[in-house]
């Protein structure tokens, strides 16, 4: 029976990066399920859901170890993700940035029993100020019955 793998990476941003860690995986049995990867500021961060065969997940737990320059956690998950419960919802933000701003619309969500699915920020440019922009794009899962203002 599989055993499914969550893989957190961090390191150094280096072309063949990526190719070097399914290499290891799938030597090892390893079937690289889905992921999210992204570089910043030089850094290459990702996350990785793996299965694999139990008589193989201790030796690619081992094997994790060795890929050089990646610092690489691995964590047992509870198996393949049901779909998320409640409503799906899309928020698109552009303000301008300031301190504490992801903090406070993240607790504006928790407030509302708002699940955060996935997040990603920039900050740009304003044209002809050039303020800095601060946008997020966020999925969300909530409760059906939140009034959330939109049909």
């Amino acid at each position: 029976m599989p055993q499914h793998l969550v893989l957190t990476v961090i390191g150094d941003d280096r072309p063949g990066l990526v190719g070097e860690l399914s290499a290891v995986i799938s030597a090892h049995q390893g079937n690289w399920l889905e992921s999210s990867m992204a570089q910043l500021a030089g850094k290459f961060a990702g996350i990785v859901n793996v299965a694999v065969d139990a008589a193989h997940a201790d030796a690619l737990r081992q094997a994790l170890t060795n890929v050089g320059g990646l610092r690489i956690t691995v964590e047992a998950a509870m198996g393949q993700e049901s779909a998320p419960k409640g409503r799906r919802l899309k928020l698109e933000l552009v303000g301008h940035d300031r301190i504490g701003i992801v903090r406070e619309v993240s607790q504006v969500l928790a407030q509302h029993a708002v699940n955060v699915e996935s997040l990603e920020t920039h900050t740009s440019s304003a044209p002809m100020s050039a303020a800095i922009l601060f946008h997020a794009a966020a999925e969300l899962t909530a409760a059906p019955d939140l009034d959330v203002g939109v049909p």
